[in-house]
């Protein structure tokens, strides 16, 4: 996987740029505020994921235009695509000059990994960010994840509304149970997708973990659920308990990680450079299970994240790196001489 070069047209803050990256390490330097990270954003969104900065569509065209492009010509599996990403109030995607219905449906073309300064809170911020890790990484590997996991979380918000107008209403019983059966259906495809993801991605994280501690620390992985079994009977189960709640609190969206440094939780006993070991470690890993099932390196996107990091943190990146087209963004250029 190589980007060949990349085009952007009134995209954040850029009102035209264009990059021609060399085939491994590229460098993106300047001062904060500046843009750098806007064009690995413009990378990472030919993934068929959205913004990892959390934006929305519309916040990604510069202000007072009415559309952004992005165009990029990249090699996957030794094939020469292009592709081009039209930004209005959704997000429209053309491969070699095709429309592509969906996101989801583009997906899987192309394969990057994003590494920033939040993902090194993984372990110490709450399980949202961890599902977002789990979801995003299965979406590259499982185009047909991405709209499961949409039909999923569309029926939970409709059993949301429904459920607090349940205790006046009973006859509502009807379409929680249209809901309750869709939310199950598609939760337990979510919940296996994500169990089968973390056997993948347990090897890789349990080497790359002990590489980083000079083997003198074991991690382990496990997925914790309130769903495992009996999904759509647990909603049920749940139905009085949420109609004071009003939102649904059985279901993968509930679902968490926890990552153990022998046989500890790392959330709970982990020092602050331990921490950061285990997001280190996940994201080096989550490289590697891709490369595994897609075939091919995918690309590495660090934004700013190597100042995060110590000197010999910094090394275990770049090696394992090596081979991969990388790009990354700084302030200081000096911080890659080590």
């Amino acid at each position: 996987m190589r980007v060949l070069d990349l085009s952007c047209n009134n995209f954040r803050n850029i009102s035209e740029g264009k990059i021609i990256p060399c085939e491994e390490m590229n460098v993106i330097c300047g001062e904060n505020a500046q843009g750098k990270t806007n064009f690995l954003e413009a990378i990472w969104l030919f993934t068929g994921a959205k913004s990892f900065r959390g934006s929305k569509d519309n916040e990604l065209i510069k202000f007072q235009n009415e559309k952004a492009l992005l165009n990029m010509n990249f090699i996957s599996k030794g094939i020469e695509m292009d592709a081009l990403i039209e930004i209005k109030e959704k997000r429209n995607f053309y491969l070699n000059s095709k429309k592509v219905k969906s996101s989801s449906e583009f997906a899987g073309n192309f394969n990057a990994i994003i590494f920033s300064p939040t993902d090194l809170k993984l372990v110490s911020e709450g399980p949202v960010f961890r599902r977002k890790f789990l979801d995003t990484a299965i979406g590259q590997i499982k185009p047909g994840y991405i709209e499961i996991l949409k039909n999923y979380m569309r029926a939970v918000t409709q059993r949301n509304k429904i459920i607090k107008d349940f205790k006046y209403d009973k006859t509502l019983s009807i379409m929680l149970d249209v809901f309750e059966n869709e939310i199950a259906e598609n939760g337990q495809k979510i919940i296996n997708s994500r169990k089968e993801y973390i056997e993948k991605l347990n090897p890789f994280l349990t080497e790359i973990y002990s590489g980083i501690s000079s083997g003198k620390e074991n991690l382990d992985i496990e997925y914790i659920s309130n769903s495992n079994n009996n999904l759509e009977e647990k909603l049920k189960l749940a139905r009085n308990e949420d109609m004071y709640s009003g939102v649904t609190s059985i279901g993968p969206h509930r679902d968490d990680l926890d990552f153990k440094i022998n046989g500890f939780s790392a959330r709970s006993y982990a020092s602050q450079g331990q921490k950061r070991s285990v997001s280190l470690s996940l994201k080096l890993a989550e490289a590697k299970a891709l490369e595994k099932d897609v075939g091919e390196c995918p690309l590495f996107l660090l934004d700013d994240v190597m100042s995060e990091l110590d000197p010999e943190r910094q090394n275990f990146i770049l090696n394992h790196i090596r081979g991969m087209q990388a790009f990354i963004t700084c302030c200081d250029p000096l911080i890659l001489k080590i």
